[in-house]
């Protein structure tokens, strides 16, 4: 079986290595050099955001992998994903982009890297939870091909009290 990579995927990496595209490149998290400007950006992104112990022990685990985002010529991240494959299944663990960057087709670059990944290991299947209220998450993630597979109710917890759904979405690699 010969496999070929979307247009758009391949176009999204060399955009990113040659530093185009917004002026981001992604690399593989590096769990030593990254933590604590990993944990930073998911505490500018996430009310209940992760530390850099939660995030070690999440990149121990097997078949847990990510990519971290940053402006070209600069060393500190702007944004990174954090994936798990288990089989032939994925689950994003988590997503987030500072402030500062969110617009600029950051997002999009480590959802690419991502699925390039992926696509390498032959996986079936990539899974996703978003905030119903995060419209600009969900319109980047139909523009990737996800539909919604499932809800849950009243997931997160909002600023002023209230609960919000949580949606399930699921984008077939393969098959």
């Amino acid at each position: 079986m010969v496999w070929h990579l979307p247009l758009n995927w391949t176009l999204a990496f060399w955009e990113g290595l040659l530093g185009q595209g917004g002026s981001y490149v992604a690399t593989a998290l590096d769990s030593e050099q990254d933590l604590a400007a990993v944990a930073a950006v998911h505490g500018g992104a996430f009310a209940h955001a992760w530390d850099e112990d939660e995030f070690a022990a999440l990149i121990a685990q097997p078949g847990t992998f990510g990519f971290v985002a940053r402006r070209a010529g600069h060393r500190e991240p702007e944004g990174l994903v954090l994936a798990r494959l288990v089989v032939d299944e994925a689950e994003i663990l988590t997503i987030a982009v500072d402030r500062s960057a969110r617009g600029k087709g950051v997002g999009r670059l480590l959802m690419d890297m991502v699925l390039q990944h992926l696509h390498a290991e032959r996986a079936l299947a990539l899974f996703l939870e978003v905030d119903e209220t995060n419209v600009p998450a969900l319109a980047l993630y139909r523009r990737l091909r996800f539909e919604e597979v499932g809800r849950r109710p009243a997931y997160y917890p909002g600023p002023d009290g209230q609960r919000t759904s949580a949606l399930i979405m699921k984008r077939t690699l393969r098959g």
